[in-house]
């Protein structure tokens, strides 16, 4: 067989099995979308006699989250469900510094 009757190594009308290089692809798509963000968009109403009941906006953002912090998207970073135990009692331990601060502050103001 000739070097141009080859195609990727297999002769001219023979096919791929199905499903095969197909992962390639999946992940070269899917390293895009990540690394570019892809947004989702759309609106569902729901209406009986031009009278509207429902409304549903969906936006849907995919991103890898360097992508989503470039974009200034960091929610989970502050999200007190998302984040470690730690930081949580640092807070908690914070908040209990500064209501004693404004105890103190009050009982002085009180003095005066």
């Amino acid at each position: 067989m000739s070097e141009s009757s080859l195609t990727a190594g297999r002769p001219l009308g023979v096919s791929r099995p199905a499903g095969s290089g197909g992962g390639a692809n999946l992940a070269d798509i899917l390293e895009r979308v990540l690394d570019k963000g892809i947004v989702i968009a759309g609106d569902i109403q729901v209406n009986l006699l031009d009278i509207e009941l429902l409304t549903i906006k969906v936006r849907l953002l995919v991103a890898s989250v360097e992508r989503a912090k470039e974009m200034g998207i960091d929610w989970w970073e502050h999200d007190p469900s998302l984040t470690s135990d730690s930081r949580r009692q640092d807070l908690l331990e914070e908040n209990e510094r500064l209501r004693a601060q404004l105890e103190l502050a009050r009982g002085e103001r009180a003095e005066q």
